[in-house]
Parts: C-alpha cells; sequence; structure tokens
C-alpha cells in the first residue's frame, strides 16, 4: 500500500452452530485446514491503484468477509503481471515490494481464523478496461483470433514468452508464500489465459501447446511444476476449472472442452500434486451459467460505456443494450443457454463427476445460497465445499446466519447480476434497491469499505 493501511480489528466469533452440521466441519486440505466448508469466491472492485499496489480498501472489502465466517477467502483475480490485468486499478503480485502489501491483507483476515488464498491470473485476450500498461500492447493469449464475445484483441504467446509466463506465475506464488498467505489457486477457469490454452474452442496453435488435449494443458502443467519448484510440495496449491467450457456463447463458435476433457485435466493436476480442484462454468467471464441469473439491460447500459475502446465488438454491444428495440437480439443469445438449468448448484453435477474422478477436494461454485443445498452436496459427495461471491455480497454474515439455524438468509440475494454490471464503473456491492429501505441505505452499506482505521505502517 503506498498510503499507511490498517487491519479491522477481530471481533465476535461466529455463533456455534449445531454438533454434526457438514457445513462448519474443518476442511482437511493434505497441507491446509479451513474451520468450515464456506470459501468467499474471487470476486472484487477496482480500487487498488494503477501500478498495482494495494489500497486501505482491499484490507476493508477483505476483512469484511473474513468477520463474516467464511472459512476461507479466494482473493479477487490477482494478476501475476500488470500486463495481465482484467482491469486497471487491480492489485497485482509482479513485484517484490508488494509483498508487504499482501502480508498486511492476510493478517488482517487471519484475526477471523479465516484463511487466505491468492488466486494467481492472467486475463490473456479477456480483459475488460486496461489501465496505461496496455495501450497500444497486443496481448498475450494462445492464439491471434480475438475474443468472441466483445472482440477483445490479441497475439499467440511465443515459446519465449510462454517460458516467461511460466516463471512470472512461479514468482507469484513464491511472492504469496513470502507474504505469509495459505496458498494459492491458478485461475484456469472462466475465460483467462489458462482456459485459452486448455480449451479447443480457442486454442488454435499447431506446436506443442495446441492440438491435443494434452498438448492444450501443457502450460498449465508447467506452470504447476513450476511453482512445485519454486515454494516446495508444502504450500497449498488449488486449481479453477471450467467443468464445461460451453464456448459457444456465440451461437457459430465451437463449444470447447467437455467434461471428460475436464475430468483428464482435473487428473493431471493432482497427479502433478495439486492440493484441490475449484469448479466452475464457461469459456468466458460472465457467462450465461457463470454467473447465473438475470442480466439487467438498464445497469448495463450506463457502465459498458467503460468497455468500449477495450474490443472491435463493445460498440455493437453497447447499442445491444442501450436501444430497447434490440436488446431481444442479446436476450436470445445470452438466456438460450440458461433454459432448463437451475441458478443454484448449476455446475453441481460437473462437481460430482470430476470429484468421484480424483482423490484431492474438490469445491464448488454456483449461486449457492440454501444451507441445505450445500449440506446435501456435501453428504451426497458431489463436493468438499463451496465458494461463494454474489450470496456474500449481499450478506456479509450469510455464514453467521446458517450457524444461528437459517437455511436461506433473512433477505436472500434475488441473483440480479446487478452488482457485476456495475463492477465496470462503480464500486462493488449490492445494488438491488428492493433489498435496502431506501437508496441512500444502500449508498451507506456500498460505502462501508471505504472507512479507515488506525493506521499500521508497511515497509
Amino acid at each position: 500500500m503506498s498510503d499507511a493501511v490498517v487491519s479491522p480489528p477481530s471481533g465476535d466469533p461466529i455463533p456455534h452452530p449445531p454438533a454434526g452440521d457438514p457445513i462448519f466441519r474443518p476442511l482437511k486440505f493434505r497441507n491446509l485446514e479451513v474451520k468450515n466448508r464456506i470459501f468467499r469466491s474471487s470476486i472484487s472492485g477496482r480500487w487498488d491503484n494503477e501500478d498495482g499496489s494495494l489500497s486501505q480498501t482491499r484490507v476493508n472489502w477483505e476483512s469484511k468477509f473474513a468477520k463474516g465466517g467464511v472459512g476461507a477467502i479466494i482473493s479477487s483475480f490477482v494478476p501475476v503481471l500488470l500486463e495481465g490485468r482484467i482491469a486497471a486499478n487491480y492489485g497485482t503480485v509482479h513485484r517484490d515490494d508488494f509483498i508487504p502489501m499482501w502480508k498486511v491483507v492476510g493478517e488482517a483476515v487471519h484475526k477471523w481464523n479465516c484463511k487466505f488464498i491468492m488466486q494467481l491470473s492472467h486475463s490473456g485476450r479477456q480483459m475488460d478496461v486496461p489501465g496505461v500498461s496496455n495501450q497500444n500492447r497486443p496481448v498475450l493469449s494462445s492464439t491471434s483470433r480475438k475474443e468472441s464475445l466483445h472482440g477483445f484483441l490479441c497475439r499467440a504467446a511465443t515459446k519465449d514468452e510462454i517460458d516467461y509466463l511460466v516463471e512470472a506465475f512461479a514468482n507469484a506464488a513464491w511472492r504469496a508464500q513470502q507474504a505469509g498467505l495459505d496458498g494459492v489457486e491458478l485461475h484456469a477457469a472462466n475465460g483467462y489465459l489458462f482456459t485459452q490454452f486448455l480449451s479447443s474452442g480457442i486454442n488454435d496453435r499447431t506446436d506443442e501447446y495446441g492440438g491435443s488435449l494434452q498438448n492444450r494443458a501443457r502450460f498449465l502443467l508447467r506452470v504447476i511444476e513450476a511453482i512445485r519448484d519454486k515454494v516446495g510440495r508444502d504450500f497449498h496449491l488449488q486449481v479453477k476449472l471450467s467443468g464445461i467450457d460451453r464456448n459457444n456463447v456465440i451461437p457459430w463458435e465451437g463449444k470447447g472442452n467437455t467434461l471428460s476433457d475436464t475430468i483428464q485435466v482435473a487428473q493431471w493436476c493432482e497427479a502433478a500434486t495439486v492440493d484441490a480442484i475449484h469448479v466452475s462454468s464457461g469459456s468466458l467471464f460472465p457467462h450465461p451459467l457463470n454467473p447465473p441469473g438475470d442480466f439487467s439491460f438498464e445497469t448495463i447500459a450506463t457502465t459498458y460505456d467503460a468497455m468500449i475502446a477495450s474490443g472491435i465488438d463493445t460498440f455493437r454491444n453497447f447499442l445491444l443494450f442501450r436501444y430497447r428495440v434490440l436488446r431481444p437480439i442479446f436476450y436470445w443469445i445470452w438466456f438460450r443457454m440458461k433454459k432448463g438449468l437451475p441458478i443454484e448448484g448449476v455446475s453441481i453435477e460437473e462437481a460430482r463427476a470430476i470429484k468421484a474422478a480424483v482423490k484431492i477436494p474438490v469445491l464448488n461454485t454456483g449461486g449457492y445460497q440454501h444451507a441445505s443445498y450445500i449440506r446435501q452436496g456435501i453428504e451426497s459427495g458431489a463436493f468438499d465445499g463451496v465458494a461463494i461471491a454474489r450470496s456474500l455480497i449481499a450478506n456479509n454474515d450469510l455464514v453467521k446466519q446458517w450457524a444461528e439455524g437459517a437455511d436461506l438468509p433473512k433477505i436472500p440475494c434475488t441473483y440480479c447480476n446487478k452488482c457485476l454490471l456495475n463492477a465496470p464503473k462503480n464500486p462493488l456491492g449490492c445494488y438491488e434497491l428492493p433489498r435496502f429501505n431506501d437508496y441512500d441505505a444502500m449508498l451507506k452499506e456500498l460505502m462501508t469499505i471505504y472507512a479507515t482505521h488506525p493506521t499500521l505502517n508497511v515497509p
């Protein structure tokens, strides 16, 4: 953090849950134990600095979920290189002098007996809002084909550049370890750089990093090996994979990897000493099934203009969002994939199949909000724990409410996705006005992460 930052003080523990509740049984990995089965999934706003250094707001953001009772926080998308951000003002881990900043974040979370896992990432071609470091610079990917939804441009990485990327991930894992964090997650889902190599619908290379599934997985497996060489076998390492790509959001695109492909990749990851698999869905983000739920044209029409300069198809999209007469076109494209699928537990069956094929723990993300559904998923062998974002944004104390006996929170998340659709321009938080007494109450909640505390100096 460029300025002095602080760790919010610890407070009251969560209530004692009923004995035997599977949600509150510790989850034991090979080198890590988490106090319950609830992980805050990776989500963040644009509240860090342009150079990738962290802000006090970051500390406040992560702390609010730790205070709410989650067992572990999976950080937001943390780029291993400045040019790998999905958006400007995202904290990075590309420099050694950022280690003390991440240490402050970890210590703030640890005060609540909560673990902190850094999600190591690179946007590849999926870069929503570039910062100054990315202007007039093609983004590295597995391919030189533009991204299909927004038209983000990219360039296929050379073998030397792939070596550079592998080293960047290994160095980032070492920095997370030096910061005293509890582990790292490789974001190999949802359309980012690893997905661009893994997916048969995206990767069009003809060298040893393209073609067969084994070749397409080579980059990910090399990174895992490099991380182990750098940090050893005793530092927690998990991988997030899309159970099924469903890459054909634009109808003429190839469908991409199947569930059987992902099962094989998960098994290779396990053999390469990965400690857990985190199952998601989709080969881009956002995707009709990630996050599942509604799509507010009124919201996106006021925020998508922040992305117009990012891709060559973004102005087309802006027109589809802005003008009511054009909205049915996008509505059909976006909602045709949702037909017949649930919101809560949208990828539970993919997680179940992957868990049956590996011996390491499996996490699943997908709109979880009912405690009973999570208990059933754990007890039936679908997953070992869940990662939640939107339902925790709506109710930071969701885990406490479950511990007190609630099945659903008092004011549930509506899955409107306005939190996500506001993110390109506005502070991240809940924008579903009916959940609040009035607009001012909503704004007050949004602004809580900007509160200051007694300072803790960082070298």
